[in-house]
């Protein structure tokens, strides 16, 4: 199987956010609560990668993947393909594409995007490494080595250690977190079961 991919203006012009497409923002639930495409289902990341398999066997014909910007859902894409998702598509350049494109997006309560939460956790311990090492102990240094070095690999892997750590945060929770059920319940035509 192949991932397609679905271009925000396709999605504008065809008026399909809440009537023929099924849109799946991977993102926390608090991004989710901050701002999210009309008719979307929040099921974040990792609460989908705990069971793809039964998330692979839900999804309708027209079910849309997205995050912020492409990465996470391209993430779910690949778990979902090894589970045996055959049909779905992801939206190209996610919610920021999509906005580009003169999408609106429903808001709700601000919180922090999670790209802004790994630059401002990233720089902090950078900054305590490099100012410790000077400070306390010399050795203190290798906190902002290993920072960088989480930074690299999170790059050439197209992953996010410090994200997923993140996510799991209480300020990235919302009252009504999201559980695999009530989501796959509130999929139009989901064919799997729990």
């Amino acid at each position: 199987m192949t991932i397609t991919q679905c271009a925000p203006d396709e999605l504008l012009q065809n008026k399909r956010p809440a009537s023929q497409a099924v849109l799946i923002d991977v993102r926390t639930p608090a991004e989710f609560e901050t701002a999210h495409i009309n008719g979307s289902r929040n099921l974040p990341l990792d609460l989908l990668q705990k069971s793809p398999s039964t998330v692979a066997s839900s999804l309708p014909e027209s079910a849309i993947l997205l995050c912020q910007s492409g990465t996470r859902s391209q993430q779910a894409a690949q778990t979902l393909t090894q589970a045996g998702a055959e049909h779905f598509q992801t939206l190209n350049g996610g919610i920021n594409a999509f906005v580009q494109a003169g999408g609106e997006l429903l808001r709700g309560r601000q919180h922090w995007a999670m790209e802004r939460q790994v630059r401002m956790g990233a720089g902090a311990l950078v900054t305590t490494g490099i100012l410790a090492s000077h400070f306390i102990h010399p050795k203190l240094k290798w906190l902002s080595f290993g920072v960088g070095s989480g930074l690299v690999f999170a790059a050439a892997t197209n992953t996010c250690g410090m994200s997923y750590a993140l996510s799991r945060m209480p300020w990235n929770r919302t009252e009504s977190d999201p559980t695999l059920e009530s989501v796959l319940q509130s999929i139009p035509d989901a064919t799997g079961t729990l």
